[in-house]
């Protein structure tokens, strides 16, 4: 799968996102939540998950009074959310990971089951999928006013793995475990971050014509419009005409 095909399927989600609001909404506000309870701190200062939270929210231009509202609910928060995945093989044998925050783990198997059962796939046991996808924090920033060259020398020491720009953006790859150094990185350079989060990139991906891979996303899609599901990754390559047909 190319660079600019994997960009795109990431574009592609930016935009069912923007069509639905107020889901993206809740999950940032159950990322508050868990932030705060595990960081135990409610001050994006001393926790840095909590830092990333507010950050994406306003990414996804979340009113400051949501933000605000979601912190004070987080603590005195007593619902006991946790985080699950799950891995299986979905329609045409594509390979789907799931990972979700939730008050209700018996809920959240029953949904994510009953989707792969009804759209011809198999929910598999933790771990027979994972590796099929290499773990990579990604960062999106907003091109500014700034030395290309001189910003990736800098980048490179706290671990950049890949910069690539797309339109007006620059997409930022690095391992795992440099995921917080680049977070402290960016911040110090006071560059705009529009979006960051660990994600599953896969190593292999499956192609599909036209007609298929959209009734395949569909499937995908039907996933992500699962209130306890926070993301969704598979190893579908998109084209660049298949991503335009979806945006349309």
């Amino acid at each position: 799968m190319s660079g600019h095909s994997k960009w795109s399927t990431i574009k592609r989600k930016k935009g069912a996102k923007d069509a639905k609001r107020s889901k993206i909404f809740s999950r940032i506000v159950k990322e508050i939540t868990i932030a705060i309870k595990e960081g135990s701190s409610s001050d994006p200062d001393s926790n840095p998950r909590l830092r990333l939270a507010i950050a994406n929210a306003k990414g996804v231009n979340m009113p400051k009074n949501n933000i605000v509202r979601a912190i004070k609910k987080a603590e005195s928060d007593d619902s006991n959310l946790n985080e699950i995945t799950f891995e299986g093989v979905g329609p045409r044998g594509i390979a789907i990971f799931v990972e979700c925050l939730t008050d209700n783990n018996q809920r959240t198997v029953s949904d994510v089951r009953h989707i792969f059962t009804k759209y011809g796939g198999n929910l598999g046991k933790n771990g027979s999928l994972s590796y099929l996808f290499e773990r990579k924090g990604i960062f999106v920033i907003n091109n500014g006013d700034f030395d290309m060259e001189e910003l990736e020398l800098d980048l490179i020491d706290v671990g950049l793995e890949d910069i690539e720009k797309v339109d007006d953006k620059y997409f930022l790859t690095v391992e795992m475990v440099d995921f917080g150094n680049m977070q402290k990185k960016l911040e110090e350079l006071e560059l705009e971050v529009e979006n960051a989060e660990l994600q599953r990139i896969a190593q292999n991906y499956k192609s599909f014509d036209k007609e298929t891979t959209i009734k395949v996303l569909n499937v995908i899609d039907k996933f992500e419009q699962l209130d306890d599901v926070q993301n969704v990754f598979h190893n579908i390559e998109i084209t660049d005409e298949v991503a335009e047909e979806i945006d349309n």
